[in-house]
């Protein structure tokens, strides 16, 4: 990958993530969801020669982007999986006690993966409607469109892409395959454009149906709660905790879990416990990090993104 592709590629809050790891030169570490490299590249050059990476990823061209980049290097392990897998994958590549010093989870779809049009996983450019992050796994979109149930399709729309027309977007998505399969990227789109009766200023009306199927397909949401509770598992006493969104959705849940963690949850009310017996498990570092001005303009993608950061404390 040359230069010029790292730059198209930048990863989000780099600096900010890779300084809130406050990394310790000999730690071990685990950069969640690889993606192309941008953040493990960084955390390589913090880590002394008895440091160790451990990078995840369900897609396989991350994982051979992965070895080819990085491969050479006796710090760097990869392995290709879901990274609420993660405790299992770090014991296979450190041993069975292990824990590690920090974790880093950027979440949602890579710019390479975008920016394929055999991916299918964005509207700007015509191809199959396929929206796996692992194209050998799983049910694609379009398989899951000539299954679902009208009333399923309006509940995922609603609930994964926040979108108001649910309903008539269902209907149309419904109508249409009875004519042929929902089995493009571009007629995906036309048919939600057609449905839509207005547009939000500035955004294609497939925007909200699209990030939906794509979370659906992937079980993205599911997946992401499962990792935030093996991640507590893993991460040693000191050890951080940092995970980027890029859309409410996931920050929601990520705020959620790292405040219960932080306040020790709901109790039941007249317990006799002092607030030193209350069991916390994360100190929350800061507030929510935002991208800069200069990196929206640099890379519009960033601009939806949030960073939170936790401590494990026990």
């Amino acid at each position: 990958m040359s230069d010029t592709d790292d730059a198209a590629h930048a990863p989000v809050l780099l600096g900010e993530a890779v300084q809130a790891l406050a990394i310790k030169p000999g730690g071990k570490y685990v950069d969640a969801t690889f993606g192309r490299g941008g953040h493990s590249r960084q955390l390589l050059n913090f880590l002394g020669e008895d440091g160790g990476l451990l990078a995840i990823d369900r897609d396989p061209a991350a994982v051979a982007e992965a070895r080819e980049r990085f491969g050479g290097d006796s710090r760097f392990h990869v392995r290709q999986g879901l990274f609420s897998a993660m405790a299992d994958l770090v014991r296979e590549a450190w041993g069975p006690s292990t824990e590690v010093d920090g974790i880093l989870m950027d979440l949602g779809v890579s710019s390479p993966q975008l920016d394929d049009p055999s991916r299918g996983f964005s509207f700007m450019r015509d191809g199959p409607l396929d929206m796996r992050m692992d194209p050998d796994s799983g049910m694609s979109a379009t398989d899951w469109l000539a299954r679902a149930k009208e009333q399923d399709i309006a509940k995922v729309l609603k609930e994964y892409g926040e979108e108001r027309f649910a309903r008539r977007i269902a209907r149309a998505i419904v109508a249409a395959r009875e004519e042929a399969p929902v089995a493009t990227t571009s007629r995906l789109a036309e048919i939600v454009a057609a449905a839509c009766p207005t547009r939000e200023p500035g955004k294609h009306p497939a925007t909200r149906t699209f990030q939906a199927l794509r979370i659906r397909v992937n079980r993205e949401l599911e997946i992401l709660g499962d990792a935030l509770r093996v991640a507590m598992d893993i991460l040693a006493p000191g050890g951080r905790l940092v995970v980027i969104s890029f859309h409410s959705l996931e920050d929601r849940i990520v705020k959620q879990f790292m405040r219960g963690e932080a306040t020790g949850g709901e109790l039941p009310r007249r317990l006799p416990v002092t607030d030193a017996q209350v069991p916390r498990r994360l100190r929350l570092v800061g507030k929510a990090i935002r991208p800069g001005a200069a990196e929206v303009a640099a890379n519009p993608r960033s601009r939806s993104a949030v960073m939170r950061v936790a401590e494990k404390v026990a």
